[in-house]
């Protein structure tokens, strides 16, 4: 077997290795963006809400309505500290999966530059070979013609 032919499949499972890694991280980068965006989404209506609330606080206003926006922003409060859970969740997720990415990466690389080397070396020592065999029919040119 060809000394770079078992470095290629090994190279072949790396490179799949890094397409999955890709993948993850993709999918984990595409869940972190959504469950930021909720959170987003959320932060944006409680400052809006309590904007309403301040509004209608120096009005004439029910006590009922206080009372509904209170619980109103106390819920979101509730939604937004989940949803702050669940961010900091998928970011850790992300981050290890981009360590993964990364890794796989230079795995990959690892392996190029292996192959490469080695290619580089049998190169070299083809020519050394084919250097030794044109020296030999040079000597017994010069030899055969004395």
């Amino acid at each position: 077997m060809h000394p770079t032919q078992t470095l290629a499949k090994i190279l072949n499972i790396r490179e799949k290795e890094k397409k999955d890694a890709q993948l993850a991280h993709y999918e984990s980068t595409v869940h972190f963006e959504e469950v930021a965006t909720k959170l987003h989404s959320l932060l944006v209506e409680k400052e809006n809400v309590e904007k309403s609330y301040e509004k209608d606080f120096g009005k004439i206003t029910s006590i009922d309505k206080i009372r509904e926006q209170m619980a109103y922003i106390d819920y979101l409060t509730q939604q937004i500290v989940r949803l702050q859970e669940q961010v900091n969740e998928a970011r850790n997720t992300m981050e290890v999966k981009q360590v993964k990415l990364t890794d796989a990466h230079v795995e990959v690389k690892k392996y190029e530059k292996i192959i490469e080397f080695r290619k580089h070396e049998q190169l070299k020592s083809e020519l050394r070979k084919e250097q030794i065999m044109m020296d030999e029919v040079s000597t017994q040119q010069y030899v055969s013609r004395k």
